[in-house]
């Protein structure tokens, strides 16, 4: 347990219920700000994922864990703030080599996809796997260098 790491979470209402899940599931372990969506009625859901990214980018929290559908438009928000590295995970070896190859700050999940069970082991492996550096660095630095916001 670390209550000390922060995760940021977002959904829209497609997500809403596997966020809601892992929330439940990890808010014991670590501290959860929670950015929203908060029913299942329709949103938009760069309005969440931008305010979670932000929360990144801005070292309010250490990680973030955004969730729509298919995980892909969550994943185009988060990855238009500077600083952010969000990955779309379908599994929990995509999860580890996130974090292993590419220093990605974000996990992304789709919620028509992805099953509960694989949710939490992406995300427990996600924030449990360090960034390898070396020559995956010299990649993040150009990712980080391409930036224009």
């Amino acid at each position: 347990m670390d209550k000390n790491l922060k995760i940021a979470f977002a959904s829209d209402h497609a997500g809403y219920e596997l966020k809601n899940y892992l929330i439940e599931y990890f808010g014991n372990k670590y501290t959860i700000e929670d950015f929203g969506t908060n029913s299942l009625e329709s949103v938009d859901y760069p309005d969440y994922a931008f305010k979670a990214a932000k929360s990144v980018a801005n070292k309010s929290n250490q990680f973030g864990v955004i969730i729509c559908g298919s995980g892909v438009g969550v994943s185009i928000v988060a990855n238009k703030v500077k600083g952010i590295r969000a990955a779309n995970c379908f599994n929990e070896e995509m999860a580890k080599l996130a974090r292993q190859h590419n220093n990605a700050n974000v996990l992304n999940l789709g919620a028509r996809f992805v099953e509960k069970d694989i949710a939490v082991k992406a995300v427990e492996i996600f924030l449990n796997t360090d960034f390898e550096g070396g020559r995956h660095q010299l990649r993040v630095n150009k990712i980080d260098e391409l930036s224009e916001c």
